[in-house]
């Protein structure tokens, strides 16, 4: 992967990263009502990238990250996957994060709820939590 390069990735997929490499991380960038009430996959760090209810970007984002992996023992090499409901907030954090520094960073395009069906349900076509994928609230 090229140095600020984003690769999507679909949840199945990023569950295979995260089983064979150790060292990645996954982080959930929704807000933190997203995280603790719609639920979060097991073991993803509660990074968000925009603050509610303005919405706003949050600027200190990418040293925000930086900061939890060195408390990990982890570098800018380390496999940073980005989640969010749907992929587009995490596609815009994923590609901050490559433009900082990082080497190898995948957005999970699907997200943790998926796409909306044609009744505009959501986790009923793909998405994290419709794969199976470990997943719990709170």
């Amino acid at each position: 992967m090229a140095v600020g390069e984003v690769k999507d990735i679909r949840a199945l997929e990023a569950a295979g990263i995260l089983r064979q490499d150790p060292n990645a991380v996954l982080i959930d960038v929704r807000t933190t009502m997203e995280f603790e009430y719609v639920g979060h996959p097991v073991g993803a760090l509660h990074i968000p990238w925009m603050e509610a209810p303005e919405w706003r970007v949050v600027p200190e984002f990418a040293e925000r990250v930086r900061a939890v992996l060195g408390e990990r023992g982890r570098a800018e090499d380390t496999s940073v996957l980005t989640l969010c409901r749907s992929g587009k907030r995490s596609r815009a954090a994923a590609e901050c994060l490559a433009g900082a520094g990082f080497t190898h960073v995948y957005n999970v395009s699907d997200g943790f709820e998926g796409d909306p069906d044609g009744q505009k349900h959501r986790s009923s076509i793909n998405g994290w939590r419709h794969q199976g994928l470990p997943w719990e609230q709170g």
